[in-house]
């Protein structure tokens, strides 16, 4: 029988992690907790925590910023987010000491605790974090597709393009219903999708899409604490079918002014306002920031061609991937580029590269690039194009796997309910109200 590693190693279903290195914090935490889970000591070191929550899998890591630990603890804080991006962390300190709490707010921990405050409260911090967890789990709408290429010139950025187009389209009912409630119901705003045109040559999905825009990614992570939908709706760049596209800006340097984890905020934070976001990094070189994507995205689709550079190029970034945490097992092919007289067939790549093969697109390039020569979308000359179909045919299986939003669990039966019932004293009596 297979059973989760931290009941495996006999901890509990709330195991908590708290890395710190003074013994009087450790023993404070493990008496206010004491009711509420099991909490396993850590050293402050990244390489020990990243096999402890391998080993264990805790529900939520405690980070110790007090004292001389301040700066150790914001270096860890970012090891560990990165390879562990779902984990929720508290940092723990002094409140007395505005070094500490100040440099964990900057590093980014989801809440504080006070560790010259009363038990209790530890308690009631814990339990609104994972309340948070509950809600975003439960109004969390939109899906990140990532499109991933290993270098320029696979053809990933004319698919995403073409998938969000094609996308808009294939919602635009969804949304002309919901913007016509039933009597005394709320409008529910327009959604749509989010093209993020981050491949290389940068800007490239705008130039297909013969569209224009100031407002570029950079800006989105500057401005993330104003991204509303006001700004969404007024700021980004709108194609004429509905979609709307935030570019890489025109000077690449800029990209170097914000961190992985702003870029990564803003990713998150799009999906409040889409059905779907389309980021199409193909050829994209910051290989960490591609598989911190990838690790957030829903589904991660790697484009490659019939060339042997293409295959040789898509085996080396899959190979720098799993180096940064990226479980294949996440990733699917799509062929592109397929010709049936060049004798490969797209099965044996997939098995060259160890991924499951999802779709195969034709090589269309002449029509593709007639229709770009007029500045127009293949998918808007010719419907009936092979490519075009075959792109039609992705869109539609992610509005079979997501778009009704039944893979998300109903708030009931969600586990952070349970948890937080536990943490408020409630558990027995929501217990005795199911058996009565």
């Amino acid at each position: 029988m297979n059973m989760p590693r931290n009941r495996a190693l006999g901890y509990g279903a709330d195991t908590y992690l708290f890395a710190s290195n003074s013994g009087s914090n450790v023993t404070w935490l493990l008496s206010a907790l004491q009711r509420s889970g099991t909490v396993v000591p850590s050293m402050l070191n990244a390489d020990v925590l990243n096999e402890r929550i391998a080993a264990i899998g805790p529900q939520a890591l405690f980070l110790d910023f007090s004292g001389d630990q301040s700066a150790a603890a914001a270096e860890v804080h970012r090891q560990v987010k990165r390879d562990w991006p779902a984990l929720p962390i508290l940092g723990t300190g002094p409140a007395s000491q505005p070094t500490a709490v100040l440099t964990a707010l900057r590093a980014g921990v989801n809440d504080f605790v006070d560790i010259t405050a009363a038990p209790e409260d530890v308690v009631a911090t814990l339990a609104a974090m994972l309340e948070r967890g509950t809600q975003e789990q439960a109004t969390r709408h939109g899906r990140t597709i990532a499109l991933l290429g290993a270098r320029a010139g696979m053809g990933v950025t004319t698919l995403a393009t073409h998938l969000a187009v094609l996308l808009q389209e294939m919602l635009k009912p969804a949304e002309a219903a919901a913007s016509t409630p039933a009597a005394g119901m709320p409008v529910s705003p327009a959604r749509g999708i989010a093209l993020l045109d981050l491949g290389l040559p940068a800007r490239d999905g705008l130039l297909y899409l013969d569209t224009a825009s100031d407002f570029n990614f950079v800006d989105g992570a500057r401005n993330l604490r104003r991204l509303d939908q006001t700004l969404v709706q007024t700021a980004l760049a709108h194609h004429n079918s509905g979609a709307v596209v935030l570019p890489l800006p025109a000077s690449l340097a800029q990209v170097r002014e914000i961190s992985h984890a702003d870029s990564m905020a803003l990713v998150k934070r799009l999906a409040d306002f889409f059905d779907f976001q389309i980021a199409d990094l193909g050829g994209f070189s910051l290989t960490e920031f591609v598989a911190q994507t990838v690790l957030e995205a829903d589904k991660t689709w790697v484009v490659c061609d019939l060339s042997i550079g293409g295959i040789v190029s898509t085996a080396n970034l899959l190979r720098d991937l799993r180096g940064h945490g990226v479980d294949p097992a996440r990733l699917a092919l799509v062929v592109n580029k397929m010709d049936k007289h060049v004798g490969l067939p797209a099965s044996d790549i997939a098995t060259r590269l160890g991924l499951p093969l999802a779709h195969v697109l034709p090589m269309r390039s002449a029509p593709l690039l007639a229709a770009a020569s007029r500045g127009e979308m293949l998918a808007s000359t010719s419907r009936s194009d092979p490519y075009v179909q075959a792109v039609l045919g992705m869109a539609r299986s992610l509005l079979r796997d997501y778009a009704d939003g039944s893979n998300w669990p109903a708030p009931s039966e969600s586990p952070w309910r349970a948890r937080i019932a536990r943490l408020t004293g409630k558990w027995k009596r929501a217990t005795g109200a199911r058996q009565g």
